[in-house]
């Protein structure tokens, strides 16, 4: 990993840090910045078990969150259960050889299908307490550097993982850390952006044999494009106006209803 790569890293989770909604925290950690550096730098195609290791970035922030809240582990040692997850997956990813198409018809499936579980789930649950992202925080001096170090050796890591190099979750390791009082609603939010990360390796999958630059414009354009897609404003269904009910008495001045004949005599 290049150092470029490292500051690139340490300026996500920099960002991510100071940002209080969690929507925006996923969606900016969603941002493909360490992918398209990665692709720079290794030179990695684009296939099939790039895709995968899409699905294998949210079973990390998954993994962190069951082992974190409510098994009550220390985030540290959630984090290396998560980064474990990612591992595995990637062993058995690179043992086969996956065809995009396959893979690709594949995540989306898996995509939609979470999408209609989250949904199910969310109507059904009580309403989450709000949480302070700020609470616990560090001297910003200090966050800095535990930052740098952090991406530092996360990229030290993820050289290791060969093609899987470009999905590894650099900066959700420290991101985690950061939100890790709002992991359950932080994780929702970055499934649904994932689709815009399968976007993004798709359009550069079908342009990476023109040329460097092209694919990464490509995979560029198909992110905005599904971005823009999953946050357009959703419209409300309009409320039916409310019927009239039953012809209610007239009052009478004093404000009680006029009886039978005196209410057929006033109307």
């Amino acid at each position: 990993m290049t150092w470029a790569a490292v500051l690139l890293v340490t300026a996500v989770v920099w960002a991510v840090s100071v940002i209080r909604s969690v929507r925006v925290r996923a969606f900016v950690y969603s941002l493909p910045l360490p992918m398209t550096l990665a692709l720079l730098t290794t030179g990695h195609r684009v296939d099939g078990p790039q895709l995968l290791g899409v699905v294998g970035l949210n079973l990390f922030f998954v993994t962190v969150a069951v082992t974190h809240r409510r098994l009550r582990w220390p985030i540290l040692l959630a984090d290396l259960a998560g980064v474990a997850v990612y591992v595995a997956l990637s062993a058995g990813v690179l043992a086969a050889p996956v065809p995009f198409e396959v893979a690709l018809a594949g995540t989306v499936a898996l995509w939609a299908l979470t999408m209609v579980l989250l949904r199910r789930r969310a109507a059904a649950a009580p309403p989450p307490e709000p949480a302070d992202a700020r609470r616990d925080g560090l001297a910003a001096p200090v966050k800095l550097v535990v930052i740098f170090v952090g991406a530092l050796l996360t990229g030290l890591l993820g050289e290791l993982l060969r093609g899987m190099v470009v999905t590894f979750p650099y900066s959700g390791v420290l991101v985690a850390v950061e939100a890790r009082r709002q992991l359950a609603e932080f994780s929702r939010h970055f499934a649904r952006n994932s689709l815009a990360l399968i976007g993004f390796l798709a359009g550069h999958h079908y342009l990476q044999d023109t040329s460097p630059a092209l694919a990464l414009a490509g995979g560029w354009a198909a992110f905005a494009l599904v971005s823009a897609a999953l946050h357009l404003p959703r419209r409300r269904p309009a409320r039916p106006a409310a019927h009239p009910g039953p012809e209610r008495a007239a009052p009478r001045p004093g404000g009680r209803p006029l009886p039978g004949p005196e209410r057929s005599a006033a109307t």
